[in-house]
């Protein structure tokens, strides 16, 4: 009898994913929890999540089969952050919020409950704040250098999340799960984050600055461009202009006087200094630099 053994299939890998450091990805997911947890403790917003803790956050991306529910967009100067949270968890803190004091998740029946305006205004509330939060730890985790500062004079710009009409992000999107658990009676539900291309790639650029300083080593800051532009000069010692019939009669041994004074310095064409024209352990070197013009 013939055994055929099963192999698990190849890892196919995404052109999009090389070079990126996407296996960090769990160190902002960690940090992001951290936020979201001291967030949920403030004053203002424990009226909301005074019944919940966030259990765990995590990243994945979207194969297109995941059922549908209904997504927030907010819009800022940063990017586009894409929100969408179970209908339990948010009837359970519309309940926190305006009812008894509990979530009591376990015990909401959704089909029972008809959608109001207040839970919708309250899912645009909760959006804000939370995507806000998202917002702020990718920022913080910048590079100064990569940080839009405004130009002076100007106006600084409004950081804050206004909402938006929403979809279902497309197949291949990053998705950041967070799972949240009621402290009471210990049922999880979860909420989602879907960031745009613009704001990935900054999350990206910020565990970058984490990669390159690990291991105890402080990152060397990189010089300024014009310290790291190498160019090229030349220098010219001497010039002298004869008849085209004298230099037709030049013989071999036949010598052509100059006076040797201050040297040019160019840089492809364009003459930039004057320099004088020194010896220095047999070799000939320029100094004294001064401005052609």
């Amino acid at each position: 009898m013939t055994t055929t053994k099963q192999t698990a299939p190849p890892q196919v890998l995404d052109p999009c994913l090389l070079g990126r450091p996407v296996h960090l990805l769990h160190i902002f997911a960690a940090q992001l929890r951290d936020d979201l947890s001291q967030s949920m403790r403030l004053n203002m917003n424990r009226r909301y999540w005074g019944g919940f803790q966030v259990e765990d956050v995590a990243f994945s991306r979207l194969e297109g089969h995941e059922s549908r529910s209904r997504w927030l967009s907010f819009a800022a100067p940063a990017g586009q952050i894409a929100f969408s949270l179970e209908r339990k968890v948010l009837l359970s803190v519309l309940n926190y919020r305006y009812g008894s004091g509990k979530a009591d998740a376990a015990a909401l029946d959704e089909s029972a409950v008809r959608v109001t305006a207040t839970e919708e205004r309250l899912a645009v509330v909760l959006g804000q704040q939370l995507a806000g939060t998202l917002a702020g730890r990718i920022e913080l985790n910048l590079p100064v250098l990569d940080k839009p500062a405004p130009a002076e004079g100007e106006a600084e710009v409004d950081s804050e999340f206004k909402p938006a009409p929403g979809s279902h992000p497309p197949k291949g999107s990053w998705i950041i799960t967070v799972t949240l658990a009621d402290i009471a009676s210990g049922a999880t539900g979860q909420y989602w984050f879907a960031l745009d291309k613009v704001l990935m790639a900054s999350v990206l650029r910020g565990l970058l600055r984490d990669r390159d300083s690990g291991g105890g080593k402080k990152a060397k800051a990189a010089a300024p461009l014009a310290q790291r532009l190498q160019v090229g000069l030349v220098g010219r010692l001497a010039s002298k202009e004869i008849p085209l019939g004298s230099l037709y009669d030049l013989q071999v041994g036949d010598v052509i006087p100059i006076s040797l004074n201050r040297a040019d310095v160019l840089l492809e064409d364009s003459r930039l200094f004057t320099a004088a024209v020194t010896e220095h352990k047999g070799k000939l070197c320029l100094t004294s630099f001064e401005d052609a013009e």
